[in-house]
């Protein structure tokens, strides 16, 4: 694990000064440590019979897409308002400095279909948290929120369900 660390880089001040950002580009960017965060997260779901992969805007979309394929499981994406081309479903939830607005499709998932949530960072957890309320709002049945890695300094993981969250590192 300590391979796949090392290759994130940190931008210090982005987005803002004093924050230090995991910037996952560059472990994106090579083919061998992609291929491996892909194999070591999708091996802890295999046989669940997971129906679908829910990823959140942006960066989670390339992980949702890949775990999607490797669990032969459906893709839904969660976007910012206005970008999903049919009827949805949307949630406002609180920042730490405002609010944000997500939206999902009112069909991409089904009742009682088992889903796995995937994104790249857990910070604070406020995203997922609405991402979670809109999956059971739709009916599914939440598998796991999973992530490439997870900021464990904010506490994140409290706002999520509890005993239903994993993080392939932790910083």
């Amino acid at each position: 694990m300590d391979e796949l660390k090392n290759i994130i880089r940190d931008v210090p001040d982005f987005p803002k000064k004093g924050i230090v950002f995991k910037d996952i580009t560059t472990l994106l960017a090579d083919a061998k440590s992609f291929q491996r965060m892909v194999d070591l997260l999708a091996h802890r779901y295999v046989g669940e019979k997971i129906d679908k992969v829910v990823g959140v805007e942006a960066r989670g979309f390339i992980l949702g897409a890949a775990l999607a394929y490797k669990l032969g499981a459906g893709v839904v994406l969660v976007r910012k308002p206005g970008k999903l081309p049919s009827e949805t479903f949307s949630k406002t939830y609180q920042l730490e400095y405002g609010t944000d607005t997500l939206e999902i499709h009112t069909d991409a998932i089904r009742k009682g279909e088992k889903v796995l949530i995937a994104d790249d960072v857990l910070a604070t957890g406020g995203t997922m948290s609405a991402v979670v309320d809109m999956v059971r709002d739709l009916g599914g049945e939440i598998v796991e929120c999973c992530f490439l890695a997870e900021l464990d300094f904010l506490g994140g993981r409290k706002k999520l369900p509890d005993g239903k969250v994993f993080s392939l590192l932790t910083f």
